[in-house]
């Protein structure tokens, strides 16, 4: 099954970007999954193409058109009906890893970028189907990072795109912690020698450090995951 990526967007450009390199690229180039960028303004109705407009009670910025959007939300709806649809904007709920996971485990993802202040509420009240989604606590300038971000998440759990089928699954978030830290050659730089345990051969004494670390640096840098983690566990 090929992983579809359809992204409404004013930046058409933007993509596939740094997905058509490394092993997104890769994948693109083998079929493993499509791109397909839609302009936003082939849904505009007036002879300027128009997709935005001044806030309602006044303010900075300009809002999405929520005739415009719905547009082109029925238009790849309709098209590809299969399909989640997802709107990237910092209103929407954190994204997890299990969730990517379940998206890369699909059929593919409708994608709409947000800009200038973001989207007219009405578009997701009549298109209850929209999901909405962040990519964080921060403000980026639109919501093609945020894609691009989504999309190689995504990808790289696709079947055949990583070397190592299970490589993925000894990764920050995947079992609810922050992963444990790694080491390589030369054995000891600048003073720092690689943990004796590293270096011991002992298979289960290895595991359980690393179990050790990752439950460590999770309490320490990230609270809210080690709550999280603790509570799953309970």
């Amino acid at each position: 099954m090929t992983f579809q990526a359809q992204i409404l967007t004013l930046y058409p450009e933007m993509f596939p970007g740094p997905l058509g390199v490394s092993l997104a690229g890769r994948a693109l180039d083998e079929g493993k999954w499509t791109c397909n960028p839609i302009q936003l303004r082939d849904f505009a109705t007036d002879k300027h193409r128009t997709v935005d407009d001044t806030p309602a009670g006044g303010g900075a910025g300009m809002v999405l058109k929520v005739d415009v959007m719905a547009a082109a939300v029925d238009d790849v709806f309709e098209k590809a009906p299969d399909l989640p649809i997802l709107a990237m904007t910092p209103r929407g709920k954190p994204i997890t890893q299990e969730r990517i996971r379940a998206l890369a485990s699909g059929p593919g993802a409708t994608i709409i970028c947000g800009r200038f202040e973001g989207f007219d509420e009405r578009l997701f009240e009549a298109r209850p189907q929209i999901e909405q989604i962040s990519m964080g606590d921060i403000i980026l300038s639109g919501g093609e990072m945020g894609a691009l971000m989504l999309l190689d998440a995504c990808i790289r759990l696709l079947p055949g795109v990583m070397g190592a089928p299970d490589s993925g699954y000894e990764e920050s978030f995947e079992q609810g912690l922050l992963e444990y830290p790694h080491y390589t050659r030369p054995a000891e730089w600048e003073g720092r020698t690689i943990p004796e345990v590293l270096r011991s051969g002992d298979h289960a004494k290895i595991k359980a450090w690393r179990k050790q670390q990752a439950e460590s640096d999770t309490r320490l840098r990230r609270p809210d995951l080690w709550e999280r983690y603790k509570n799953a566990r309970d």
